[in-house]
């Protein structure tokens, strides 16, 4: 018997699922090959920003002007705070795919439920479930497993740069995180009083603005790169930014929301897996393992998220 909260599941909500973890996926392959056009961080960041917002512009002004013009000034100070950590960890994520591979960056981006759950603590004081500190443990066994030197890697010579490059991408990527778990805790707050799509433009309209004030101060290059960069970044906005997340918002009127989060933690996998396809990159073996054990610690944390959300009892073990 499906949930009564869950409709009948036609055949395509499971092609879908596909759809979305591969559009996601994409993300950071579609970003190594910016970063191969000589692109900076900084532009790839606003573009595929800019990008999404232009797509959002005209349904939003066509059916949410109203509800925009409601806005409080307190929700205007959060939606400004939540489009610049958007910004910040676009940023900072497109970064670190200069320093390390797509998997470790991938993984470490995504440990995003980990600390909304450790901000809720720190802000809101709520105790961590135990499910949630297991999985909190876990994770940072595996990010201990890749940023730990093994066999003489901090020797001088190209073991000791490969370190230093990892530990750079990965410190990026942990910036990433932090600042989109930001974004996902001001998101849960206003999305109880906002529709998701005027929310997210808002949003997206802010990280623009911001990126492209930084884009200036900096005198950060915006044009001069080759066609074929600019084609890799209006694909940046439109699969994985509009096509992947909006597959994910479909998903959630035929499956329950923690499996739907499960789909989008393939997104690592799924981008491994087209690295090793597109560029041959096969990371170390104690960064893959290192990796598959942040993806499992990540998991069991938002299976105990989602299962104090679903009693109602944040303190439930």
């Amino acid at each position: 018997m499906p949930s009564p909260e869950v409709k009948t599941r036609p055949f395509r909500a499971y092609i879908v699922i596909l759809i979305a973890i591969v559009a996601t996926s994409s993300a950071a392959i579609l970003i190594r090959l910016a970063l191969d056009e000589d692109m900076p961080p900084l532009l790839i960041a606003c573009a595929r920003l800019l990008i999404a917002t232009a797509a959002l512009t005209p349904i939003v002004l066509r059916n949410y002007r109203e509800r925009l013009a409601r806005l409080s000034s307190d929700e205007l100070k959060l939606i400004a705070l939540a489009g610049i950590c958007l910004a910040v960890h676009f940023t900072a994520w497109v970064t670190s795919l200069q320093f390390t591979t797509v998997l470790v960056s991938v993984v470490i981006v995504s440990t995003g439920p980990i600390w909304v759950a450790i901000l809720e603590v720190t802000f809101l004081r709520i105790r961590l479930s135990r499910l949630v500190v297991m999985g909190l443990l876990v994770a940072l066994t595996g990010g201990v497993l890749i940023g730990i030197p093994l066999n003489g890697a901090l020797e001088a010579g190209q073991a000791g740069e490969n370190f230093e490059a990892t530990a750079a991408g990965a410190l990026l990527s942990l910036v990433g995180a932090l600042t989109v778990s930001v974004y996902m805790l001001i998101g849960r707050k206003l999305r109880t009083k906002l529709p998701v799509i005027p929310y997210v433009w808002l949003v997206y309209g802010v990280a623009t603005a911001s990126t492209v004030i930084v884009i200036g101060v900096t005198s950060t290059p915006v044009s001069g790169f080759r066609p074929q960069g600019y084609l890799v970044l209006l694909a940046m906005g439109l699969v994985p930014q509009l096509l992947g997340h909006s597959s994910l918002n479909y998903l959630l009127e035929y499956f329950p929301a923690a499996m739907v989060s499960m789909f989008s933690q393939l997104e690592p996998i799924g981008s491994a897996i087209l690295a090793v396809i597109i560029f041959q990159e096969l990371p170390p073996g104690k960064q893959i393992i290192g990796s598959l054990i942040i993806i499992i610690g990540v998991i069991l944390a938002s299976r105990g998220e989602f299962r104090a959300a679903v009693t109602g009892d944040r303190y439930a073990d």
